[in-house]
């Protein structure tokens, strides 16, 4: 059964979606989790139980407070109004927002334990050389992180492609702007239509099992590199 030109719309939005969600994760979620990994501050704790909370809030408490913030009395309402921007509930840059803020806890925890598993002895011994806290970052502590930036981009990816409750409660179901594939097999399961509703759900099955074996051949990797 081919593939309907609405499934493959929603297909590519989700791609473009989850693409533009992992790299904006990974600009967020990389100074937050080394920040996370090598700071005594008491606001360590409030901090990390901020970032992980979207791992035990339902999707639909999420996506209805992301929802009152972005209507037109929430503050980013407000803000995107008197900017001349509109309301960002129902679009896609609002769907992003929420994207972001829903996988943040899938890119900051693989990136805080790769962090943390290198221990303070590099960064000691690149001071020693004069690098500079900036320089040692970047040429030391990232490069030897690198499993877990890797892990943070999958992860953040592979879970984006997956949302459903937090996307259509900030962008609905709306094609070609918010319909992604997740709420393009509701629309398909409440129209009675099983057979397009296979296909996609086959495809997203498949795509996790690709994404689980990829993740579980990585960490193989590390532990042999490790060891």
């Amino acid at each position: 059964m081919p593939i309907s030109p609405e499934a493959l719309q929603a297909i590519w939005l989700t791609i473009e979606l989850a693409t533009l969600t992992t790299i904006l994760l990974l600009l967020v979620a990389t100074p937050l989790a080394w920040w996370l990994s090598q700071t005594s501050s008491r606001w360590r704790a409030p901090v990390g139980a901020l970032v992980t909370l979207p791992l035990v809030l339902p999707p639909s408490v999420l996506g209805f407070y992301l929802l009152v913030a972005m209507g037109p009395n929430g503050p980013m309402g407000q803000f995107t109004q008197a900017m001349g921007w509109g309301l960002l509930s129902f679009t896609f840059t609002g769907l992003l927002i929420g994207s972001v803020v829903f996988s943040l806890p899938f890119a900051v925890q693989p990136l805080q334990h790769a962090f943390e598993s290198l221990g303070r002895r590099p960064m000691e011994v690149a001071a020693t050389l004069r690098a500079g806290p900036v320089d040692a970052f970047f040429t030391v502590a990232l490069p030897q992180a690198r499993t877990g930036l890797i892990t943070a981009a999958i992860l953040s990816f592979a879970h984006t492609v997956g949302e459903f409750g937090v996307v259509l409660m900030i962008g609905g179901n709306i094609p070609g702007q918010t319909r992604v594939v997740s709420t393009q097999i509701y629309g398909h399961v409440e129209a009675m239509e099983y057979a397009q509703a296979h296909w996609l759900a086959a495809g997203m099955v498949l795509f996790s099992f690709v994404v689980l074996m990829g993740l579980a051949l990585l960490k193989g990797r590390g532990a042999r590199v490790l060891s």
